[in-house]
């Protein structure tokens, strides 16, 4: 029998509020997000921790003084195993906060697998998310002289399963807001700068993959429905349009809203605060009708089953992705 492990990647959260500066410092010293010199990014990056600290304790307070994003990712990670079955053993590793990716590795090397899976729960691929993560993974490996034979997902905008439960989601809040009038369905995504798509990264693109997909799946005519941006930071130029641009226009409009995190698979920070109670204060200030969160897909049964069909084939839908939305592929470029 094979054993293969399979290693969910994502971001983390600070596991107490003593633990958010220090996140918040390995966030911005990761070149991918800052890619100054590594000395010039590391005064930076405890620089703007140590301003930013105040605020984000602010808001993980509010959600119990600390992210809940680990403990999600374990319920999925244990669904995932349940599906998959005893030949397969879940792990999971953070970017920025614990478990990191070498507490990941060592379990992993404990255990004993004979072939690892490295799958990131960014469905849409960023150079700031999707490929950080795996080349930290892959610069542990390479240090600890790692020769077990590693697949990598590289992204899965389209995935079935991912749009299925994305949809099924969907359809039951915009059926709650409809009560208020004839809603509007803003596919929310956590932000970028502007610059960094200028260079190629596809996300926007992806995103963009994703809304349509579930728009189609839902089957409801003439669906009114937008993509903006959310958690925008800093004097840079983002992608836009901005959520909170978007429910200014819903508010003149005078129509209910449904928030899709579209691309956040677990509940966070930006789920439970800033959808839950800033934008939905917002929305009350502009006299939205109805402002209905839809939830993030936690471990959804459509979604998980669709995470291991990438198990199974962790090629399916690499460069898809960036082909249909006519960009060169960033990680087939680089593998």
């Amino acid at each position: 029998m094979t054993k293969t492990a399979v290693v969910l990647l994502n971001l983390g959260g600070p596991d107490s509020l003593d633990a958010v500066e220090p996140f918040l410092f390995n966030l911005f010293n990761d070149p991918a997000i800052i890619g100054a010199p590594k000395l010039i990014r590391t005064l930076l990056a405890r620089f703007i921790s140590s301003r930013r600290a105040p605020i984000a304790r602010e808001i993980y307070g509010q959600i119990g003084g600390k992210s809940p994003l680990v403990e999600e990712t374990w319920k999925q990670a244990q669904a995932l195993e349940t599906v998959l079955g005893p030949d397969h053993k879940v792990f999971v590793a953070m970017r920025y906060w614990h478990p990191f990716a070498a507490q990941a590795m060592a379990e992993v090397r404990e255990w004993g697998a004979d072939k690892v899976i490295l799958l990131p729960l960014y469905p849409q691929f960023s150079t700031t998310t999707t490929r950080s993560s795996l080349r930290e993974w892959h610069k542990l490996a390479q240090v600890a002289g790692w020769s077990v034979p590693t697949e990598a997902v590289c992204c899965y905008p389209n995935e079935p399963g991912l749009v299925s439960a994305v949809a099924d989601l969907v359809r039951a809040g915009w059926h709650g807001a409809a009560k208020a009038g004839t809603p509007r369905v803003l596919f929310s995504a956590h932000g970028l700068p502007q610059k960094v798509v200028d260079k190629g990264d596809p996300y926007p693109r992806h995103v963009e993959q994703t809304a349509r997909a579930v728009v189609g799946a839902l089957g409801i005519p003439d669906l009114d429905w937008v993509v903006c941006y959310q958690s925008r930071v800093g004097p840079l130029k983002w992608i836009g349009p901005s959520t909170e641009e978007e429910l200014e226009r819903a508010g003149e409009d005078a129509v209910p809203v449904v928030i899709v995190p579209i691309a956040f698979v677990s509940e966070h920070s930006e789920t439970l605060v800033e959808l839950d109670i800033e934008y939905r204060h917002r929305a009350d200030g502009l006299g939205i009708p109805a402002y209905v969160r839809v939830p993030a897909l936690g471990h959804h049964p459509d979604f998980i089953a669709g995470l291991a069909r990438l198990v199974h084939d962790p090629h399916s839908m690499r460069g898809r992705g960036c082909a249909a939305a006519g960009l060169r592929c960033p990680f087939m470029v680089e593998a």
